[in-house]
This record gives C-alpha cells, structure tokens and sequence, in this order.
C-alpha cells in the first residue's frame, strides 16, 4: 500500500472488484440480485421520514455532541433493549459508525501516543483494519473459533502490550458471531486497553436473551462496565436508514468527553434534521420486531435455497448474512456458481480478511419479488 518513494495509496474498493460477477448474473431471466452489499432495501418507517421536516431544524448548526433528545432517545433505547442506564455524560452522536470505527484510532492515539496497535477479529468489517492504518498504526488480525468468535487466548503478549484498542463486533459481520463481550471487556480492562465494540446488528441477535432480559436477545459490551469501553451503534441496519447516516457511541464519559471535544474542532457533526428522525426512530421498537422478522423469514428460505443447489450452510446466531463455505475451498469460485445457478451477487470471503478465503457472504437484503424471483430459479 505504499513504499519509500510514495505515500499511502488507497487499495481498490472491495465491492468494486465484483462488476464481472454483476454482468454473470445479469444474464439470467429477471436480472441480477445483488447480495453483495449489507444495503437495507425495506422502508424506513413513514414517521421517522416526516421527523426530517421538523421546521426551523435545517437552520443553524447542531450540536456535535447530539442534540438533547437526540441523546435521550438514545439512552432510552439502551435502557429497554440492553437493561443499560447511561448517563448523559456517557453518550454522543455520530455519523453513522463507518466513520466513527475508521476515526477513532487516530484520535485515541494522539490522546495515548505510546500505543501504536489496533487489533481486530481476523474476519470482519474491513474498515477495524483501515482506521488503524489511516492514523498510521499496526492492525494486527485476531483469530476466531470455530463458532466464529474471537480468540482472546492467540493475543500474543507483545500484541497486548502495544494494544491501543481491541474491536469486537457481535453479532459478527460477516460470519455471525457472538462473541463472549465479559470476556473481553475482562481482558481489555486487565491490560489497560480500550475495548470498542461494534454492535451494529445487535437487534438481530437470534441465540439466547442475555441473562435477566427477556425481551430481546440483544447484547451490549455496556453490561460488564464502563471504564476503557465504548459500544457503537447505528440506526442503518436497526431502522433501515442507512442514508441518513446516524449513530452513537457510548461508554466511559473519559473517552466519551475526549473523542466529542476532538471531534467538535473537526467539524463532525448528524445534520439537524437527522437528529430529529434518529429520536423518533430510537424512540419506536415496533417497525424493528417488523424487520426482524422479516430478516428471519428471508435467513430461512435463502438457506433453503443454497442447501438446495447441494451446500450446506448454517443459519447465523445473529445478523442478516448467510456465511456459507465453498466446497472447493475458493470462495471467488463459489461466488461465481451463485451468479451462475441462482442470478445472486455475492462477496467472497476474502474481503473481510485472508482467513475468510473458503468462504463467501450472501446479505438478506432482497426483497420479496427478488426472493420468490431466486426461488424460481431453483
């Protein structure tokens, strides 16, 4: 990515590569269905929409930091779905969390310039390896399991030791992973290491509730403490609003006060009239246990479909993603047969890290025409 005589140059987009897949699959009767891509296709709700209208919020400039109900609505939503009470102190917004995971590094390491690492699962959201390389740190891949979770054990004590931050995302993206997050913010606390735990998918969590919460599995780092965490979460996959970009982080107030004070100075800041919407919509559950189900319907029947062309594929403990292995152990190869048989775009497994090459990633993001459309293609 560079060498002695040129700066950074950035790598190729991942999903950029998979215009050959697109026209492969285009050929079929009805067109292509893109898989590729975790883009939500189902509506937002209506209300959510209006709250963008709000007069006079378009005129001056918000608040970086959220406005009050932006963050109350916020905390309420912890409180319900997590058994999480958060101080006002403990909150703030973001820009969705893309930008959050790729610019926390550089800001938390002019904040403790004698950590140069960032360590992350070995298969994951590419952007945990990005933000370390953009604020010029060591990105050091953690391995996973066999059920996909990450492996505190294979740290290596030097890697601990230089360790700025760890980053878990559970449930993981792209395989569906829960990770044990006591066991982690244990291990990052223990060693002076801030734990930042991406928790995007976290209302489609399909195993067991978390202990003493009955109504929703949902997890948070947030309920084994607060000292050295911060959870991320995001309105893009929890509300269909991916567009608006609108999120938060939540945690320590230490590191919350410090990363809202840079992020101040940088200019970084939800519109206002987002801010509106995202407090309608962290207020409202019921068009989430809509799109749950939903995003369970489709998990089923897309592994229906696979298991139907002779693979075998295990159906997620969270997220909305198929992680199904190639038979042959490339999975550009089985990205091809899904273009082929089935008219689907999917991601190989190589984009979210060199250990996920066998595999490839179908995203349930299809609608109901697109689905019955690859059903009749069986």
């Amino acid at each position: 990515m560079s060498d002695s005589t040129q700066g950074f140059v950035p790598p190729p987009y991942p999903y950029d590569r998979l215009n050959g897949v697109r026209a492969t699959a285009d050929q079929l009767a009805g067109g292509a269905v893109d898989l590729s891509i975790g883009t939500p296709v189902d509506a937002p709700d209506p209300v959510v929409v209006m709250a963008m209208t709000t007069p006079g919020v378009a005129r001056g400039y918000p608040p970086s930091l959220g406005t009050p109900s932006y963050r109350a609505s916020a905390r309420r939503w912890m409180q319900r779905r997590f058994g999480v009470d958060l101080a006002e102190s403990e909150l703030a917004a973001c820009i969705g969390t893309k930008e959050v995971v790729a610019s926390m590094p550089r800001m938390l390491s002019l904040r403790d310039p004698s950590k140069d690492t960032v360590l992350y699962p070995e298969i994951s959201y590419p952007t945990y390896a990005m933000g370390a390389t953009l604020a010029g740190l060591r990105a050091v891949a953690v391995s996973v399991d066999s059920d996909w979770r990450i492996d505190l054990s294979s740290i290596s004590d030097e890697d601990a030791e230089r360790a700025l931050i760890l980053w878990v995302n559970s449930p993981g993206n792209p395989a569906g992973g829960l990770d044990d997050l006591g066991a982690a913010v244990q291990w990052a606390q223990d060693r002076n290491v801030i734990l930042a735990s991406d928790e995007c998918y976290a209302e489609f969590t399909w195993d067991t509730p978390f202990e003493g919460l009955t109504a929703s599995p949902a997890r948070t780092a947030l309920q084994h403490g607060r000292t050295g965490v911060l959870a991320v979460h995001s309105l893009s996959k929890r509300s269909n609003a991916a567009g608006i970009r609108a999120g938060f982080y939540a945690g320590d107030p230490e590191l919350i006060f410090y990363l809202s004070e840079v992020r101040k100075h940088a200019g970084m800041m939800v519109p206002g009239p987002i801010q509106s919407a995202a407090a309608v919509a962290f207020d409202d559950d019921a068009h989430v246990e809509v799109q749950r189900a939903t995003y369970r319907d489709r998990l089923d029947r897309m592994a229906a479909i696979v298991r139907g062309i002779g693979l075998d594929v295990d159906l997620p403990s969270g997220g909305f993603y198929l992680w199904v292995k190639a038979p042959d152990g490339d999975g550009w190869s089985l990205v091809d047969q899904f273009a082929r048989r089935l008219g689907v775009v999917a991601s190989p497994g190589e984009f979210y890290g060199e250990a996920g090459s066998g595999f490839a990633r179908l995203a349930l993001v299809c609608d109901e025409q697109q689905l019955q459309l690859i059903e009749s293609r069986l």
